[in-house]
C-alpha cells in the first residue's frame, strides 16, 4: 500500500464521520489537543536551548535568573491553551455553548500561566536585587510579597469571571460588600505592611542590624525582613520570629548606631571598700609621686593645695582646716589617666572615671568609656583587661574591693569567737 491509497483512505475516513458529528467532533477536538501538546513541548524545546545559549554570556546573567526561577517554563506552558483557544473555531459540529465553556477553560488556563510567570518574574527581581549593594541595608521581600498577593488576589478574581464567563466588575463589586471580612481576615497583613513601610522609609531596621527586644526573646542579628515577619537570629543560634507590626507598637534597641560610631561603651562600677578611704601621708605622696601617670595630676593638685591651705592662715593647721589629697581620689585621677592613655580606647569619644553615690556595697567607681573596636570577643578582652588591672592596683593607694562575706570568712572567724568567749568564761 502506497502513501496515495493511505491518503485516500484517510479521506474516505474522515468524510464518513460527517454522517457522525458527535464523534466527529470529538477526534477533531482530541487531534487538537495532540497538536497542542505537541507544539507546547516543541516551543519549551525551543525557549530552553536560546536560553541555553545566552545565559553563557557574562552580561546576560539575568537571563539565568529568570531561568532559574522557571519565568520561561511558565511562559512556554502558555502554547498548548492558546492553540486551543485558537483552535476550537475549526472544529466541526462543536456546540456554540461548549465551545464558550472550552475556551473559557482555555484562557483561564493561559491566565492562570501568565500569573506564575509574572510571580516568578517578581522572585527574579529580588534575586538580583540581592545582588546590588543596597540589599545589605534595604530589603524589598515585604514589598514584593504583597505585590505577589495582589497579583494572585487579582488574578483568582479575573479566572474565576472568566470560568463563569461574567464581568469581573461584578465580582469586585460584591467584594466591596465583604469589606469588613476581608480586613478582619487580612488585619495582620494589612498593619505588617504598614509597619513595614514605616520601618523602610524612616530606615529604623536592615537587614544584618543587632536588635535587642526582651519581651519577644530577641537579642540578635535580623537575618531576613518579609511582608509577616522579621527573623532575628540571636547569638545561641535560636531564630526569633517577631510579627512585623509589633516592631512599631512596642520598642526595641538598635545597635547600629554603636556599630557605624565604631566604638563600643564600657560602663561598669568597681565598688571600693568605704572603710579603706583616707587621707595620703607625705611618705604616699612621695611614693605615689613616681608613679609616671600621676605626675600630671600631683603636679597640679599639690600647688593648687598647698596655695588653698596657706591662705587659710593658722587654721590650716588643725587637720579639719585644711585640704589633703585622699586615696580614693588620687586613685580616680589614676584610673582616668589610665584610660586615657590605653591604646584600645577611643580618644574621641566620653572617657571619664567618676564617683557614685554610696550604697551598702561600698562607694561606686564607675568606669566610663568607647572601646575603638566593636567586635564582641576583642571587646570583652580589652574590658577584662581594664578591669583586671585597676583591680590588682588598689592597694597600692591603700584600697581595697568591697566584698561580701563568703562562707568561707564565717567558718575563720567562728574559731576565734570560740576561744574568746571560752577565755571570758575562765577569767570570770
Amino acid at each position: 500500500m502506497n502513501f496515495s491509497e493511505i491518503w485516500l483512505n484517510v479521506q474516505q475516513f474522515w468524510s464518513s464521520l460527517d454522517n457522525h458529528p458527535y464523534v466527529n467532533a470529538s477526534l477533531t477536538l482530541l487531534a487538537l489537543l495532540f497538536v497542542a501538546l505537541l507544539l507546547g513541548r516543541i516551543g519549551r524545546f525551543v525557549i530552553a536551548q536560546g536560553v541555553g545559549l545566552l545565559r553563557r554570556q557574562a552580561s546576560m546573567r539575568w537571563i539565568g535568573d529568570l531561568s532559574d526561577n522557571k519565568v520561561f517554563h511558565r511562559l512556554a506552558q502558555i502554547i498548548p491553551s492558546l492553540v486551543v483557544q485558537f483552535g476550537l473555531a475549526i472544529i466541526p459540529g462543536l456546540s456554540d455553548r461548549l465551545q464558550t465553556i472550552l475556551g473559557n477553560l482555555a484562557l483561564s488556563f493561559t491566565l492562570l500561566s501568565l500569573v506564575m510567570a509574572i510571580s516568578a518574574s517578581l522572585d527574579t527581581m529580588l534575586v538580583i536585587y540581592a545582588r546590588t549593594e543596597h540589599a545589605r541595608t534595604r530589603s524589598i521581600k515585604g514589598y514584593v510579597q504583597l505585590a505577589k498577593m495582589l497579583l494572585y488576589v487579582l488574578g483568582a478574581i479575573i479566572i474565576v469571571a472568566t470560568l463563569i464567563n461574567r464581568s469581573p466588575l461584578l465580582l469586585l463589586s460584591g467584594l466591596g460588600a465583604m469589606s469588613a471580612v476581608i480586613l478582619l481576615v487580612y488585619k495582620d497583613t494589612l498593619l505588617s505592611f504598614v509597619a513595614s513601610v514605616q520601618l523602610t522609609s524612616n530606615d529604623m531596621l536592615r537587614v544584618g542590624d543587632w536588635i535587642e527586644m526582651p519581651q519577644l526573646g530577641a537579642d540578635g542579628d535580623v537575618v531576613d525582613i518579609t511582608l509577616h515577619t522579621v527573623k532575628v537570629q540571636n547569638f545561641d543560634k535560636t531564630i526569633v520570629s517577631i510579627p512585623t507590626w509589633r516592631l512599631m507598637s512596642d520598642s526595641f534597641k538598635n545597635w547600629r548606631g554603636m556599630q557605624q560610631a565604631g566604638g563600643r561603651r564600657i560602663m561598669r562600677d568597681v565598688h571600693i571598700d568605704a572603710g579603706g578611704v583616707r587621707f595620703l601621708s607625705d611618705e604616699e605622696e612621695r611614693h605615689l609621686g613616681q608613679v609616671r601617670l600621676l605626675n600630671e595630676y600631683l603636679a597640679r593638685k599639690q600647688p593648687e593645695l598647698q596655695r588653698w591651705n596657706e591662705a587659710q592662715g593658722n587654721v590650716a593647721a588643725l587637720s579639719a582646716n585644711r585640704r589633703r589629697m585622699t586615696n580614693l581620689g588620687t586613685f580616680r585621677a589614676y584610673a582616668q589617666a589610665y584610660l586615657d592613655s590605653h591604646p584600645s580606647i577611643a580618644p574621641h569619644m566620653t572617657c571619664m572615671v567618676r564617683q557614685m553615690q554610696s550604697t551598702a556595697q561600698g562607694v561606686p567607681l564607675q568606669i566610663y568609656c568607647f572601646t575603638k573596636t566593636t567586635e564582641w570577643g576583642e571587646y570583652e578582652r580589652i574590658q577584662a583587661d581594664i578591669f583586671d588591672y585597676l583591680l590588682a592596683v588598689l592597694p597600692e593607694f591603700g584600697l581595697s574591693l568591697y566584698q561580701q562575706p563568703s562562707g568561707n570568712d564565717w567558718r575563720g572567724a567562728l574559731p576565734n569567737t570560740a576561744m574568746q568567749l571560752a577565755a571570758t568564761r575562765h577569767h570570770a
